[in-house]
Parts: structure tokens; C-alpha cells; sequence
């Protein structure tokens, strides 16, 4: 059986936020390169749409955390299960991600990537659950504020499936 998936932000909406994110960093880091940290999975799919946008000169590296394990709820450890092939050292890094609710992985990922040393230490999001938080996490760049529903779509999965959506949808019970 499949899924009602309601439509929350449409697919031209989504492209054109992620145009004007990819403008407004570029004007930010004009003169300079940027090292672009996509949270995998579901960073990769805006991770690399916004590298696109980005006129100025870019690199990308892949990081995988988890905090859930094998549980439908956080385990409140959080475990990096793929580490950057790079150094992060004299960088200025932006961390990409798809979505940023507790805030807890984010504010362990973040303070564990200034420990390495970058130039600067920046955080852009696709969609952005304030309302979720629970640590606290300076998020630089939001796409869009999102309530709190099961958002799919742009790289967010339900039992990995959905993460192909063009939108971004909310999972109707």
C-alpha cells in the first residue's frame, strides 16, 4: 500500500529557494572557495543541487552520523559511521544538511568540526523544524522553516523510501 503524500513545498518553490541560497553564498564567500560537508544520506540530494548554484569555486566531502542505531528513537549517542576523506584545517567548511529539528547531532558534528581547525564553520539546511529543538545549533543559511509534521522528499526518507521526491511532502496518516 502506498503512502498520501501531501504536497508542502512544491518543486519550483524548492529550486528557486536553493537558487537564491546558492546566490546569497556566493556573494558572502566572493574572492574565496568554499568546502561544501554533506550529511549523509539525505544531504547529498541538496547538497549537491545548492553546489550547483554556487558560482564561487567549491569541494565536497561526505560525512555519515547516526544517533538512532537500530531504534525508531535517538539513542542520544551520537556515532560518526563515515568520517571526511579530507582536512578540514585553514577551510572554510559549510556543513549541508537536509533538515535540522533537535538540534542534538548538529551540535555534536559542529563542535567536533571546529576542533579541526577550519578557516570558518558555517551550517545550511534545506528545511529547518525550530520548533523540535532541543540544543542549541546556529543555523547560517534556512531554506524554509518547517512545521512539526513527517516531512519526505528532497532527500528526507520514511523506511528510506521517497528521498527521490522533487517536493517536499508531509507523510498524511
Amino acid at each position: 500500500m502506498m503512502d498520501q503524500i501531501k504536497v508542502l513545498i512544491g518543486e519550483e518553490e524548492v529550486n528557486r529557494r536553493i537558487r537564491e541560497l546558492g546566490e546569497q553564498i556566493s556573494a558572502d564567500y566572493a574572492g574565496k572557495s568554499l568546502h561544501l560537508v554533506s550529511v549523509l544520506k539525505g544531504g547529498v540530494f541538496f547538497t549537491c543541487e545548492l553546489a550547483k548554484r554556487i558560482t564561487i569555486p567549491v569541494t565536497i566531502d561526505f560525512m555519515s552520523v547516526s544517533s538512532y542505531g537500530d531504534e525508531k528513537s535517538s539513542s542520544g549517542v551520537v556515532r560518526i559511521v563515515k568520517d571526511l576523506d579530507e582536512t578540514l584545517e585553514a577551510k572554510d567548511v559549510m556543513v549541508v544538511e537536509d533538515i535540522v529539528d533537535s538540534g542534538r547531532t548538529l551540535s555534536y558534528l559542529l563542535k567536533m568540526l571546529q576542533g579541526r581547525k577550519p578557516a570558518s564553520l558555517k551550517l545550511c539546511t534545506l528545511l529547518d523544524k525550530p520548533s523540535r529543538r532541543t540544543h542549541e545549533v546556529q543555523v547560517d543559511y534556512t531554506g524554509f522553516k518547517v512545521p512539526d509534521e513527517f516531512i519526505v522528499g528532497y532527500g528526507l526518507d520514511y523506511a528510506q523510501k521517497y528521498r527521490n521526491l522533487p517536493y517536499i511532502g508531509v507523510v498524511e496518516d
